[in-house]
């Protein structure tokens, strides 16, 4: 068995670390191949992910870089397809829904490769969001599907996916967590910024829906409110930067704005958080996992195990329900603590990496 598995972006780094380590460690290094798209090509935003999470070096650099969903959907199907060529892997393992797995998936596809998907299933009935439709083409183009919630079942049940492709593993992003949880915590990443634990809000804001618009500065200014009540710290995304500055939002305002902190880093401010303000769907999971109260800003989410556990709440995107974080953490301190997911056990990747060996 070869494997070949292709990450682009930093959330594809966390899913896939542990998958990589473990097919490692039970097939050996040299039947695990591992090319980078280069979607995410800003250090801060990718390289750093292999020194932390102890991802190898990848063999294969696509640099496909930014552009339109087609661009970059075209410059993978363009790059990955003579590596395929090359390397001959048995499986091409694809994690996530950015533009990097759809095209992966097709590419493969297109040669005759089988294709495994980490974290299938996932449904936000939102066909609006490029995210969406990556997952469900992918999904449909695969032969290995890892699952990681109860509705994925149900959601591949209802498209006509055959059962004997579903493969429930568990959440291969909470096995990097938990891998690193004593590394993490031991950075007090918030005392260092001069914060207490426990007593801020963090923001993590992103989407275009959100940035690209009149509803950032909408945003940015409930989140100003909500300082007088607890403090607010944002590490703020290239992208939404850049929308901040064409506001002539800057530092030194209610918000504290810093610039993108590594994966460790982010994850000591998200534990010892107060809660943590976000339109990311990993960060949904990541607070659940650490009992950690969520606040997404978007009209649906893909996760709604979180949020039929009570972790994590759904604002909708209305910037003006950002005022309303104070009185819904006094409202969820009355509630008892979450219990995990079925199998967020840090043993996902082990079983995925199993299941591809044929063991």
């Amino acid at each position: 068995m070869r494997l070949l598995h292709v990450v682009g972006t930093r959330p594809n780094f966390v899913k896939m670390a542990p998958v990589i380590a473990a097919a490692r460690e039970l097939l050996g290094a040299e039947r695990n191949v591992v090319v980078h798209t280069g979607q995410h090509y800003d250090r801060a935003m990718s390289d750093i992910f292999f020194e932390e999470l102890g991802v190898p070096e990848p063999d294969h650099m696509l640099g496909v870089g930014s552009g339109t969903h087609a661009e970059q959907t075209a410059r993978v199907l363009e790059r990955l397809e003579p590596v395929l060529l090359e390397e001959r892997p048995d499986v091409v393992v694809v994690p996530g829904d950015v533009n990097s797995t759809l095209a992966a998936a097709l590419c493969a596809s297109r040669v005759g490769v089988p294709v495994a998907h980490v974290e299938s299933g996932l449904r936000s009935f939102d066909r609006e969001m490029p995210e969406e439709i990556n997952r469900i083409a992918t999904d449909h183009l695969s032969e290995y599907c890892f699952l990681h919630s109860d509705e994925a079942i149900e959601n591949l049940t209802a498209e006509g996916v055959p059962r004997e492709r579903m493969h429930f593993v568990g959440n291969t992003m909470i096995d990097t967590l938990r891998a690193l949880e004593d590394r993490f915590r031991a950075r007090e990443a918030a005392r260092r910024l001069g914060l207490e634990p426990g007593s801020y809000l963090l923001v993590t804001l992103h989407r275009p829906a959100l940035v690209d618009g009149p509803l950032l500065a909408d945003a940015m200014a409930a989140l100003a409110e909500v300082a007088d009540a607890l403090p607010v710290l944002f590490p703020v995304h290239p992208r939404t930067r850049k929308r901040l500055a064409e506001l002539g939002i800057d530092e030194g305002g209610a918000v504290r704005l810093t610039d993108p902190v590594g994966y460790l880093d982010f994850l000591s401010l998200e534990a010892d958080a107060r809660a943590v303000l976000t339109d990311s769907g990993g960060i949904q999971e990541e607070t659940t996992a650490l009992g950690v109260p969520c606040f997404t800003l978007r009209d649906n989410t893909e996760r709604p195990v979180t949020i039929r556990l009570g972790t994590n709440t759904l604002l909708g995107l209305d910037p003006a329900r950002i005022r309303e974080i104070p009185e819904l953490l006094a409202e969820g301190d009355r509630r008892p603590p979450a219990e995990p997911p079925r199998l967020w056990d840090g043993r996902a990747a082990r079983r995925a990496a199993r299941i591809l060996a044929g063991r």
